[in-house]
């Protein structure tokens, strides 16, 4: 590494430029090893972030950029406070985004019954739309490889767009959630669970993505409106008695168990313990009474389905209720009915899918006489996978749950106690964590059917009619992972005895990938396999992410440090706000209103792209707002002209000299207040307030103070010396101010006058700014001057002359205190009004007043 406080002064251009900026400093960062974190620390020494790793399935959008940048000014701020900053990234390539993206790229999908094709080539992408209709088939392993050749060509493109939008991070720290060390670490951390009893095996309902083939966690979820339809149903009573159910789903009449009112619902008490009689299929099912049931709704007594809804589950289970499943995992209905259900009207069911069923069996309720009514047209929410496009089913599968406070009060307290010690930033953003664990109803459910991801690291032993012993997994020793079930035998065991009697079986499952995604700090942190690292940086200090993986990343994260480590995974938590269109809408993919950042960084320069991203603060949602990034573009250009010209006054040799001109001291006693506010603010991840301070003083200082001292600065003697020490310590102290949201062009300017990185000089100290003042500094004498200027300018204005015009004679009316006040800076008025003669005429007006005459 090349050590930067020695790279030498690039001098003062002539023509200043930010086109290119871009390009020649994140290969000198690179090349110099500038944001390279130093393992020698020790953790008090250490600031730690937990990267989020970006799901490497599409493209980053401007979403991406604004929450990566409010991190990066975060690193850039502590590393100038003298941190050495372990700041890693990390692409999150596993999962079913990534294989979705392959299967549409390339037009295939996996068949794990296919044997490996190690000469097989990919289409060449991307395929037609008749070619993701009628799929190829290839084998798991094939499609493995595709999946790992796709995410790396993604990977170079995230990472040459992060490089260009200025992130420091240390790209020797990089990982992925489907390499090596991750899949290592997450089945590690997976044993360790089951070693515990906290992973555990169930045969279960499940919420099952028909699209995907796979199961999904309650964490997943999301409601989407639908539209559906009532249909009243006729249950035949005792005594001939008609007991009318409303149901959006009468297609599951079949998988019937019960009926359930209220227990108070005296409509039906009578009821309650009885049976009735299931339109159709003649199928007796009780009646039962839960306070779930809502009397005001339809008719007031349900249909209990196995199953139609999580409702459903909740009477399914608590009132120990008979199991007839009618959906399978392909969405259709099975080819068989379930105990009890006769199978001559359930054939007209059988092998339909649920839209299908639905019409036919509507038919059969009809031509039964059992149908009354017509149906009442609603919208209702349904649940959907979060990235699927099929409502969601429920089917009875055998998964893997991890413990996580959803069946556990005790584990729920401890983990909503977790919450309680973290800082979360913006405060509010708590409530959401505990609303989640709160109302959690069951475990995490962490096995998924795919392909492209962690595999579940067990095996099960065959008995001798070939079937799989589930309650005594077989487990690999630590030091052989990470392993993959269905390419490697168990110990003990040899390749030729799977799926044999007497042999064993492979897990065919992967863990989802939130349960290798809340292992990121243990993963990038060298746990079990750097030790030494791992006590330098865990527990870490930031947690960046979006507010709406509250419930899922964060959490998760503090399920798997609190099971394993005892301890929350880190220190502080900061949560970011939406991106919103013009209209005010949510930017989203479905939507179709994202905008990507690359051609904005290429128009605008990345600086201005960062500037209209620092101008959101944490937790607040931030409008897309070209004009605002033109802004930042005006300030960085600013930046470029206002240094050329403090240098080109030879203010680079003045630098530590004292500043004795009551204008200097007033000018830097006010940028001393600035250091503090802008540290306060970083202190507490308030960046865009530190942006407001920091760019305030800027303008106020290009506009007023250096308008108002250039004439002396040109000059020689005490006050000049005094100007252009003022100059030196100024914009030494701003560009620094500046570097965490300005990256590119405050390194540029620093590089015209001072040794080394700015990103590695050391964050201003109102203690330094006051070191430079000599003697008292008021900085209302500034503003007092600025006034007094901005006046005589008017002046000039209103009679349309130019602003370097002569002044003969100007007077100056106002309070006798304040005027005093003015005499302290009134041959630098003076000097930059052009005015050849400034009479002080006390007490005549109540406050300043400048006439000029002509």
């Amino acid at each position: 590494m090349t050590d930067t406080a020695r790279t030498a002064r690039a001098g003062v251009p002539e023509r200043p430029t930010l086109d290119g900026i871009e390009e020649t400093w994140a290969r000198r960062w690179q090349e110099d090893g500038t944001y390279a974190f130093d393992r020698s620390k020790e953790r008090q020494d250490v600031y730690a972030i937990d990267t989020p790793p970006p799901t490497v399935s599409g493209e980053l959008h401007m979403g991406h950029v604004f929450s990566y940048t409010h991190t990066d000014t975060v690193a850039r701020f502590q590393r100038m406070r003298g941190r050495t900053v372990f700041y890693p990234m990390g692409w999150d390539d596993n999962g079913l985004p990534t294989e979705r993206r392959v299967q549409n790229v390339y037009g295939v999908r996996p068949d794990p019954a296919l044997p490996y094709d190690p000469g097989w080539q990919p289409p060449a992408a991307p395929v037609s739309e008749a070619a993701r209709k009628d799929p190829t088939t290839i084998s798991r392993r094939n499609f493995i490889e595709l999946c790992e050749a796709l995410t790396a060509e993604d990977e170079k493109v995230f990472e040459a767009l992060w490089r260009r939008l200025g992130l420091s991070v240390d790209w020797s720290l990089t990982y992925t959630t489907i390499g090596r060390v991750a899949r290592a670490t997450s089945q590690r951390a997976f044993l360790r669970n089951l070693a515990r009893g906290e992973a555990y095996q169930a045969e279960a309902p499940t919420l099952w993505d028909v699209g995907f083939a796979t199961a999904v966690a309650q964490a997943e979820l999301e409601d989407r409106e639908r539209p559906g339809a009532y249909q009243r149903l006729r249950f035949h009573g005792p005594g001939g008695r008609e007991v009318l159910i409303d149901t959006t789903r009468p297609e599951l009449l079949p998988a019937c168990v019960a009926l359930v009112c209220h227990p108070d619902d005296e409509r039906y008490a009578d009821l309650v313990g009885a049976s009735v009689r299931s339109p159709v299929f003649g199928v007796d099912v009780p009646v039962r009474a839960h306070p779930l049931a809502d009397p005001a709704k339809g008719t007031g007594i349900a249909m209990v389905c196995t199953f139609g809804d999580l409702t459903d589950v909740t009477w399914w289970r608590e009132l120990r209720l008979d199991t007839r499943v009618v959906i399978g995992r392909d969405g259709r209905l099975l080819p068989e009915p379930p105990a009890g259900v006769p199978a001559e009207p359930y054939a007209a069911l059988a092998g339909q899918t649920v839209n299908g069923a639905r019409r036919t069996i509507v038919e059969l309720l009809g031509d039964a006489g059992d149908l009354v009514g017509e149906p009442r047209p609603i919208t209702h929410p349904v649940k959907f996978y979060e990235r699927g496009d099929r409502p969601l089913e429920i089917v009875s599968t055998r998964q893997w749950y991890l413990r996580n406070g959803g069946r556990d009060p005790v584990l729920r307290e401890d983990l909503l106690a977790r919450g309680r010690e973290l800082r979360w930033v913006p405060e509010h953003m708590r409530h959401r964590y505990e609303n989640w664990v709160g109302g959690l109803t069951g475990d995490w459910l962490v096995s998924r059917q795919r392909f492209f991801g962690v595999p579940v690291p067990v095996w099960y032993r065959l008995d001798d009619a070939g079937e799989p012993d589930w309650s005594q997994p077989l487990t690999p020793d630590e030091s052989v992972l990470p392993i993959d079930p269905s390419s490697e035998p168990p110990p003990g065991y040899e390749e030729a005895q799977r799926g044999v009697p007497g042999g064993f079986v492979g897990d065919p499952d992967v863990l989802d990938t939130w349960a290798t995604s809340s292992l990121t700090p243990q993963i990038v942190g060298g746990w079990e396999t750097d030790e030494d690292l791992f006590r330098r940086v865990f527990p870490m200090d930031l947690r960046p992410q979006g507010q709406e993986i509250i419930r899922t990343w964060l959490f998760d994260s503090v399920v798997r440090a609190h099971l394993e480590q005892g301890v929350l995974p880190w220190r502080d938590a900061v949560l970011s706000g939406w991106i919103l269109d013009p209209d005010r809408k949510k930017m989203s993919k479905s939507k179709g209103n994202v905008v990507t950042p690359m051609a904005l960084l290429e128009q605008h320069g990345s600086d201005a792209v960062r500037y209209w991203a620092a101008s959101g603060k944490p937790g607040m949602d931030l409008a897309f707002d070209p004009a605002q990034i033109k802004v930042g573009r005006r300030l960085a250009t600013k930046l470029l002209n206002a240094s050329k010209f403090a240098l080109g006054l030879g203010v680079a040799d003045a630098l530590r000299a004292p500043a004795t001109a009551p204008l200097d001291t007033a000018m830097l006693t006010e940028l001393s207040g600035v250091v503090g506010t802008a540290t306060t603010a970083f202190d507490d991840y308030d960046h865009t307030a530190a942006l407001i301070a920091t760019e305030a003083f800027f303008w106020r200082f290009c506009d007023d103070y250096i308008e108002l001292v250039k004439e002396r600065a040109y000059g020689t003697g005490p006050g000049a010396d005094s100007a252009r020490a003022a100059l030196a310590t100024a914009l030494s102290v701003q560009l620094r101010l500046f570097a965490p949201v300005l990256p590119f062009v405050t390194e540029e300017v620093w590089s015209w006058w001072r040794y080394g990185s700015v990103h590695r000089a050391t964050w201003p100290t109102t203690y330094e700014v006051g070191r430079a003042v000599q003697g008292p500094g008021d900085p209302e004498l500034l503003r007092l001057a600025a006034d007094a200027l901005g006046q005589v300018r008017r002046a000039k204005s209103e009679r349309k002359l130019s602003i370097k015009a002569e002044v003969p004679l100007a007077e100056a009316l106002g309070p006798a205190a304040l005027l005093d006040q003015l005499t302290l800076v009134a041959d630098d008025v003076r000097a930059a009004g052009r005015i050849a003669k400034l009479d002080l005429l006390p007490d005549r007006t109540t406050e300043l007043v400048v006439a000029c005459a002509f």
